[in-house]
């Protein structure tokens, strides 16, 4: 009797099939190939959809936390067109251009700077700072200063990159002016400790008493305040950016260079601004280093509609600070219509002893991406019975919660009102499906 021989099903035929349409072919293919390979065919629609997910896509934050590093930190809206930009073109002569003109020029008006350049992250404009500024030289960093950012990424590390001689100086909690002045640096670098806070028997020396040193002071404030006075806010600056260091007054207090990021506070794209002296940011812009760490245009285009929106004083057109200071009041008119909406839901089930229950709580929300350590933001959320972050995150469109005493907490502050409605029916399938 000749034995049966199983063929394996055919790759193409199930990377044609429809539940595969939305991956491009080649992915198609990989997946079933995967899925033969592991004996786990009936289960290629699953597959394809989790190698989906894979990509990125857009999220609903309802974590709270405004700079979500995991969500990409500051949201940012920019329309640009398709087609072609005068990235480096000078449209009145003719000629090659800087890539770093124009945004620079608005930067360093909207930060009160001489000269402003921007770079791909803050790590880079250190690293950049330090290799332009300081060169083999020696830098003189508090002790309580070396701080170690996300990803491991440490201080120490990244001014080894730059070719600059780290001088530590002071202790953890106390550093004075004299540790400074004896140190016999070439340059001294201040480090805003914004992931962490020293707290205690503290002493820090202030970018005023440093300037009188006579070596340039490279001041990282990291979290990229613009100006302490907040004009682009209608009211005053919010109570929790209390002794949170901006630009423009470290740059008035006596920095050579202040360096901080474009997606925190600053609430723009991923880059790292360097601000300051024009000599010393003509100096980066012609180190070699400046042309591997340059941002592209889309980068560049983004941080220039930020910038015009400050300079605009046009708070409201930040998403940042927009989502920031949403009133509680506010909030707590659009938790409670939410909750009304998912009750009054002609598919909510009738049975109320089975419903997942929901209930408009005041909660806090946070700065979050490394700023503002243990600072909070009053804030308004929803909390349902039960922990359903996981069918949340398996939406369509995922929705990104948090669990608290096992329950979920859908934070309003870092929702957009006009994704409200999403909301709603998100809820509304969590109790169908809490009903069943």
């Amino acid at each position: 009797m000749v034995p049966t021989v199983t063929r394996p099903p055919s790759v193409d035929k199930l990377a044609r099939r429809s539940d595969l349409a939305d991956l491009p072919h080649p992915i198609a293919v990989e997946v079933t190939r995967e899925a033969i390979a592991t004996d786990r065919v009936d289960s290629i629609s699953s597959m394809s959809r989790e190698r989906s997910r894979q990509m990125l896509t857009p999220v609903l934050n309802a974590t709270g936390v405004l700079l979500h590093t995991n969500l990409g930190r500051s949201p940012v809206e920019v329309h640009e067109p398709g087609g072609y930009s005068n990235l480096e073109l000078n449209l009145a002569n003719g000629r090659r251009g800087s890539r770093q003109a124009a945004v620079g020029s608005l930067l360093a008006t909207a930060i009160g700077a001489e000269a402003a350049i921007v770079v791909n992250n803050c790590a880079s404009a250190v690293m950049l700072a330090l290799a332009a500024v300081a060169p083999g030289k020696r830098v003189a960093v508090s002790r309580g200063e070396l701080v170690e950012i996300g990803g491991a990424f440490r201080v120490p590390d990244v001014m080894a990159q730059s070719g600059s001689e780290l001088v530590e100086v002071g202790t953890t909690n106390r550093t004075r002016l004299s540790d400074y002045t004896q140190a016999n640096a070439d340059a001294v670098l201040k480090v805003h400790q914004s992931n962490y806070k020293i707290v205690g028997f503290t002493e820090e020396t202030t970018i005023t008493e440093l300037s009188t040193i006579g070596v340039p002071v490279i001041a990282d404030i990291g979290s990229g305040l613009l100006d302490s006075a907040c004009p682009w806010l209608s009211g005053p600056p919010p109570r929790w950016l209390a002794g949170e260091p901006a630009a423009r007054q470290t740059l008035a207090a006596g920095a050579d260079l202040v360096l901080f990021s474009g997606d925190k506070l600053f609430g723009g794209p991923q880059a790292g601004i360097i601000a300051g002296s024009a000599e010393l940011v003509t100096a980066c812009s012609k180190h070699p280093l400046a042309r591997a760490l340059r941002p592209g245009s889309l980068v560049l285009g983004a941080l220039q509609s930020t910038t015009l929106a400050y300079l605009n004083r046009d708070g409201n057109a930040i998403d940042f600070w927009r989502l920031a200071t949403i009133s509680t009041t506010d909030l707590t008119k659009r938790a409670v219509e939410i909750v009304d909406r998912v009750k009054r839901s002609p598919t909510s089930p009738d049975d109320d002893a089975k419903q997942m229950t929901m209930s408009v709580i005041d909660t806090e929300g946070m700065p979050g991406g490394g700023t503002l350590p243990g600072v909070t933001l009053p804030s308004v959320g929803i909390r349902l019975s039960g922990d359903h972050t996981r069918p949340l995150r398996l939406r369509d469109r995922p929705i990104i919660a948090r669990v608290d005493d096992d329950d979920t907490i859908v934070d309003l502050r870092t929702i957009e009102p006009a994704d409200d409605a999403e909301l709603v029916a998100a809820l509304t399938d969590l109790a169908q499906a809490e009903a069943k």
